[in-house]
C-alpha cells in the first residue's frame, strides 16, 4: 500500500518521526503534533496508532517502546 492510501493523521505520524533525529516516544511525537502531551489518557490513542504502524511494518518499534522509521 502506498503511504498516500493511508488516513491524513497516519501521515502526519509518519511525517513527524521521520523528521526526528533518532528514536523517538509517544510523548514527543505528541509535542511535534500539537497533543496535550501532559495528560496520559490523550497518548493512548497515538500510542495505539503508532504501534498499528509499527505492525504493518510503516515504523519499527524497540524494545525500549520508542519508535523509527523502517530502514
Amino acid at each position: 500500500m502506498a503511504e498516500s492510501a493511508l488516513p491524513a493523521e497516519y501521515q502526519r505520524i509518519l511525517t513527524a518521526v521521520r523528521q526526528a533525529a533518532g528514536p523517538v516516544a509517544t510523548r514527543q511525537i505528541g509535542e511535534v503534533l500539537g497533543l496535550e502531551v501532559g495528560v496520559r489518557g490523550k497518548l493512548e490513542p497515538l500510542r495505539g496508532k503508532l504501534t498499528k504502524l509499527a505492525d504493518r511494518g510503516w515504523l519499527h518499534k524497540r524494545p525500549d517502546g520508542k519508535f523509527t522509521t523502517r530502514p
